[in-house]
């Protein structure tokens, strides 16, 4: 049932057993970290609401009427409670912050969030992580049933429920076997990889949903045709790699292979595959405790990254400035 409204609430009786302590109006809201004419304000209207005074005042301070001491009895055994709820509120606060669920979409997982997790366990030592990894409709349901606090996804925009930020830059890139046609030429056009079969990702795959609106966004009625479907990328670049068939992969998890050689990547005229990967949460919902921390951590890199990108392309505007014009002579040189 409601209670009357004649109860004062918790910090004013806790003020009141402060005064009784501490022996002074003035000293209590000092240890309260109030004003005095505050803490005057608050035990007046105490008093207003049970209708009697509760403490006598002079020049030498403060100390309870008798109807002010019954009160301050009764008031201690609610402010022990009030303690003991706050020690517990707390208690679940720091259990849950102990513990981060997060989910990611296979190329998030494998490639960046590994690191990410090195820099928020600096932060949290104690905190343990559970990471769920799947494709980027698997993300967006593990965040919206709350099977995660924090998800990265693929796709280029996050579905209805949920908020997004990017936190990393990427390029998809089309992959085939040295020996494969397309791996002798620098550059293959559009429309011939919109017509070529291509081994995929199943549909929810944040890198396919990408591909596939980055190709209609020029063809409308372009359909995918998929040689295969296959269900991880290491499943994908091991088909491609024996010869299958042409991909279109994240160029963070063919990095490697495009190093050692055992799969080639042609440029594709006339469409841009540069995309962002996005961190999701729930609509309102800001991420609080290590889940933030970690999303800050994400967004830290792609700062860090973005200047090393605009580094990169100043030295090499600079290097072609030179080629074509030779090196600046001092003046009376």
């Amino acid at each position: 049932m409601p209670l009357s409204p004649r109860v004062p609430d918790l910090p004013a009786l806790d003020l009141l057993l402060s005064v009784i302590e501490l022996g002074s109006l003035g000293r209590a809201a000092e240890a309260h970290g109030i004003s005095q004419p505050s803490a005057s304000s608050r035990i007046r209207y105490l008093e207003k609401l049970v209708g009697l005074p509760v403490l006598e005042r002079s020049s030498l301070g403060s100390k309870p009427t008798p109807a002010g001491a019954l009160i301050a009895e009764w008031a201690r055994t609610v402010i022990d409670a009030a303690h003991e709820l706050d020690a517990g509120i707390g208690a679940l606060r720091e259990r849950r912050s102990s513990h981060l669920k997060v989910a990611a979409s296979q190329t998030v997982a494998e490639y960046l969030v590994p690191k990410w997790l090195i820099g928020l366990r600096a932060q949290h030592p104690a905190t343990s992580v559970a990471l769920e990894s799947g494709n980027s409709a698997d993300v967006a349901r593990a965040v919206l049933d709350g099977r995660a606090e924090l998800g990265f996804i693929e796709s280029p925009r996050a579905p209805k429920g949920l908020e997004s930020h990017a936190v990393a830059r990427d390029r998809l890139l089309v992959v085939v076997a040295p020996t494969h046609p397309w791996a002798r030429r620098t550059a293959i056009t559009r429309d011939e990889l919109a017509a070529a079969p291509l081994i995929q990702r199943e549909p929810g795959s944040g890198t396919r949903t990408a591909f596939e609106r980055a190709i209609t966004a020029h063809l409308p009625d372009w359909k995918p045709s998929a040689l295969l479907e296959l269900a991880s990328t290491t499943a994908i670049k091991t088909a491609v790699a024996g010869g299958g068939g042409p991909a279109v992969l994240s160029s963070l998890a063919v990095a490697d292979e495009l190093a050692a050689g055992t799969l080639r990547s042609p440029a594709v005229t006339g469409l841009e595959l540069g995309r962002s990967l996005r961190a999701v949460w729930p609509t309102g919902r800001r991420p609080t405790g290590p889940a933030r921390d970690l999303y800050a951590l994400a967004r830290r890199q792609l700062a860090a990254g973005a200047q090393a990108a605009e580094g990169h392309r100043s030295a090499l505007w600079i290097h072609r400035s030179v080629a074509a014009t030779g090196p600046e002579l001092p003046a009376g040189g």
